[in-house]
C-alpha cells in the first residue's frame, strides 16, 4: 500500500525519532508450509541472519488459525517483541494486520508472495534479505487500514468478477504452478466464462443511495496499485478514505476491452469505470452470499457488506526516505 509520509503520524521529539529506528526485537511469523518449501525456507534463513543482531525469533503458524496467531502475538509481544514481520505474500500480511490493529508493536513484511503489493507499496525490496536490512532503520508510523464486515484489508477488497478470477487462479496454480503468467491466464479464462453483471446498491454515510449494474466493485486502500495501473482514486486514499471503482463492462466483449485497457494503462474514469470516494459505505447485492475477495484471499459472505476505515490504527515500518529499494515506492496501503 502506498503510505503518504506527510499524513502518517511522525515522532514529535528527537528522542522518539531515535527510538523509532531501534525496531528490535523482531518476531517473524511464517506460514507452516514455508518450512517445507526450499525457496521460502532459504529466504527466511537469510533474512533472519540479517535481523539476528537486533534480536529475532521465528514462529510458524497455520493460516486460518486466528486463535493460535493471537496467542503467539500475546506471548511474544509480552516478552518484548517490538516489531512483528509477516514472512509471506499479501494474504499472510493481511492476516497478521488483522491481528495487529490496535497493538503497540509495529508490523512489516518479508515478501515471499507472487505480487507482494503491500511490500512494494511500502517501498520495500522484493528480495527478503534486502527488505530485512531496511527494517533495521525503518521508521514507525501509525495508519488506518480498510475493513469489510470486520475483516481488515491492506490493498483491496472486491465483489464480482475479481473474486472469480482468484478462484480460477487457484485451479490454474494447482495444475500449472504458481507463476505470474498463470495468474494472467486465469483472468482470460474467467472473462471468457462471464455470464452477467451484478446488481448493487451503495448507501453512503450521509444516506445517499446509488444503484449499479456492474461486473466488478473494487474497493482500494492501496494507492500503489492504482498508480501502477493509472487508475483514479489516489487522492481519496491520500485523504484517508476508500476509493470504490465500479466497472462499466456488462458483456464478455466489454470485459475484454477493459482488460486490454487495464494492461495498457489506458482506462478512463467515466468511460470504463465510475469512482466513489467514501470513509464508509454499505453495499447490498441481489445475490445473498456472493464471493468476497480481500488481499488475494476470498470467502462467501452474506450481504450487506460494510466497508469502512478502521477506528484503531496499525503501526507499520516505513523505509528511511533515502532508501533506494528495488521496488517502486509510493504511498499506499497495500495484495
Amino acid at each position: 500500500m502506498a503510505i503518504d509520509p506527510d499524513r502518517a503520524e511522525a515522532p514529535d521529539t528527537p528522542e522518539r525519532a531515535g527510538e523509532a529506528r531501534r525496531n528490535g526485537p523482531f518476531l517473524v511469523i511464517a506460514n507452516e508450509a514455508s518450512g517445507t518449501n526450499a525457496r521460502d525456507g532459504d529466504a527466511i534463513r537469510r533474512a533472519m541472519a540479517v535481523l539476528e543482531d537486533a534480536g529475532a525469533r521465528l514462529r510458524h503458524w497455520s493460516p486460518g488459525d486466528t486463535d493460535a496467531l493471537n496467542a503467539i502475538l500475546d506471548e511474544e509481544i509480552a516478552d518484548g517483541a517490538r516489531t512483528v514481520v509477516a514472512a509471506g505474500g499479501d494474504g499472510t500480511a493481511m492476516a497478521l494486520a488483522d491481528a495487529m490493529v490496535g497493538r503497540d508493536a509495529a508490523m512489516s513484511v518479508l515478501p515471499l508472495g507472487t505480487f507482494n503489493y503491500f511490500a512494494r507499496g511500502l517501498g520495500l525490496s522484493e528480495a527478503p534479505e534486502e527488505a530485512a536490512r531496511t527494517l533495521l532503520e525503518a521508521e514507525r508510523r501509525p495508519i488506518r487500514v480498510g475493513e469489510v464486515n470486520d475483516q481488515v484489508f491492506l490493498n483491496n477488497a472486491s465483489l464480482g468478477i475479481y473474486p472469480s478470477i482468484l478462484k480460477e487462479r487457484e485451479d490454474v496454480y494447482r495444475r500449472f504452478g504458481r507463476r505470474r503468467l498463470m495468474a494472467h491466464w486465469s483472468v482470460v479464462r474467467t472473462f471468457w466464462r462471464f455470464q452477467r453483471p451484478m446488481h448493487l446498491t451503495l448507501t453512503l454515510a450521509d444516506g445517499e443511495r446509488k444503484e449499479y449494474r456492474t461486473p466488478l466493485l473494487f474497493v482500494a486502500r492501496s494507492a500503489y496499485q492504482l498508480q501502477r495501473f493509472n487508475l483514479a482514486g489516489c487522492d481519496a486514499i491520500q485523504r484517508d478514505h476508500l476509493a470504490l471503482l465500479i466497472g462499466r463492462g456488462k458483456s464478455r466483449a466489454a470485459l475484454f476491452r477493459l482488460a486490454w485497457r487495464l494492461v495498457t494503462r489506458s482506462m478512463q474514469q467515466g468511460r470504463d469505470y465510475d469512482l466513489v470516494e467514501a470513509e464508509s459505505v454499505r453495499v447490498e447485492t441481489a445475490r445473498r452470499r456472493p464471493l468476497l475477495a480481500f488481499d488475494g484471499e476470498k470467502r462467501r459472505d452474506t450481504s450487506p457488506f460494510d466497508f469502512a476505515m478502521t477506528d484503531q490504527k496499525l503501526t507499520i515500518l516505513l523505509p528511511p526516505k533515502d532508501t533506494d529499494a528495488s521496488s517502486e515506492p509510493g504511498p499506499e496501503s497495500g495484495t
